[in-house]
């Protein structure tokens, strides 16, 4: 059951990186707005989904949440501790408290450390365990967890499948006993056969300790199955918000749409009745986005003042958030 607090509170997050020209005299010449005003609140036991197109946004999303890139602008909470300004001892607390399973696995594990040095890192800079022994049986335990034998702590990870590797990873976010992970699209490089697997135990995880996630995918149709609410993103900027039912019976903005349209549907009968929304043109610059709504160069539903004027981030009914001028005639 979530609670009426929110766990993480994220206002107007802004991500800029800049782009320079040159080699001695380095010029900046603009800068690349990867996020670009986003802002919305995960409770208590919650998984937020963030879904859109590739370079939309979602991975520097969780990574500036987390703090791994310094924000250009805006405010992130965490359990009640600000993320802007977090130094010594501060900064410490919320990393134990906020973790991250990242997208490859085959990247994201040293591959010089064994699976007890990976795992146990988290204990050794928190101070969660005293001595070699309690290290050991708590990486055997974590490993346990994730449904390994915990006699694979002195293997490689070159010695373990995607999955296994992927399992490791959660592991090793677990160590630090989080509150709130960033999951960036923890599934996207593992077999489909595994992919259930990794999303069940991630589940189970969220039962058994009460764990808070941004569940960062592509795949709307899983996105569905784990996560309670579902924000959509588009060049830097959150176009939709909503339950999880609720956006995907009833979604209001044309990117959501579309993007709801792709979505396979396993009756053969139903697929063939239904219309597929074929967006025209391609995805403008983050370096140089539209102005106006960033998505009306592709919108089958734009108008005048669409390509002039940024729509505001609205609830349109309870719990239904969105930007967009011509919601009510979507």
């Amino acid at each position: 059951m979530t609670q009426a607090a929110p766990l993480v509170k994220v206002s107007d997050l802004k991500k800029y990186f800049p782009v320079k020209r040159g080699i001695v005299f380095e010029k900046k010449i603009g800068d690349v707005r990867a996020v670009d005003g986003i802002s919305f609140d995960i409770l208590r036991g919650e998984t937020l989904g963030l879904v859109g197109e590739s370079g939309c946004g979602k991975t520097t999303a969780g990574r500036t949440i987390l703090g791994l890139y310094p924000l250009t602008s805006g405010n992130v909470v965490i359990d009640q501790h600000q993320i802007n300004n977090a130094k010594g001892d501060e900064l410490l607390q919320i990393r134990r408290k906020a973790q991250m399973i990242f997208q490859d696995p085959y990247a994201s594990l040293n591959p010089r450390w064994t699976v007890n040095a990976i795992v146990s890192e988290p204990l050794q800079i928190h101070g969660l365990v005293h001595n070699e022994k309690e290290r050991a049986e708590r990486v055997q335990e974590l490993l346990t967890l994730v449904g390994l034998s915990g006699r694979l702590i002195n293997r490689f990870p070159h010695e373990f499948s995607g999955g296994q590797r992927q399992r490791i990873g959660v592991a090793r976010a677990l160590a630090s006993n989080p509150l709130f992970i960033v999951c960036d699209e923890p599934i996207s490089a593992l077999d489909v056969s595994i992919q259930a697997q990794v999303v069940n135990l991630l589940e189970d995880l969220q039962d058994q300790f009460g764990l808070t996630y941004l569940f960062i995918a592509h795949d709307l149709s899983m996105v569905r199955h784990i996560c309670d609410r579902v924000a959509v993103m588009y060049l830097g900027k959150m176009v939709e918000l909503a339950d999880h039912d609720e956006l995907y019976d009833h979604p209001l903005h044309p990117y959501t749409i579309a993007l709801l349209s792709a979505v396979p549907i396993p009756d053969p009968q139903k697929d063939r009745q239904r219309q597929r929304i074929i967006l025209s043109g391609d995805v403008p610059s983050p370096m140089n986005p539209p102005p106006g709504c960033r998505f009306h160069p592709r919108c089958p539903i734009a108008k005048e003042h669409c390509s002039q004027v940024e729509p505001k981030w609205r609830e349109i009914t309870p719990g239904h958030w969105i930007a967009c001028h011509e919601a009510k005639d979507v």
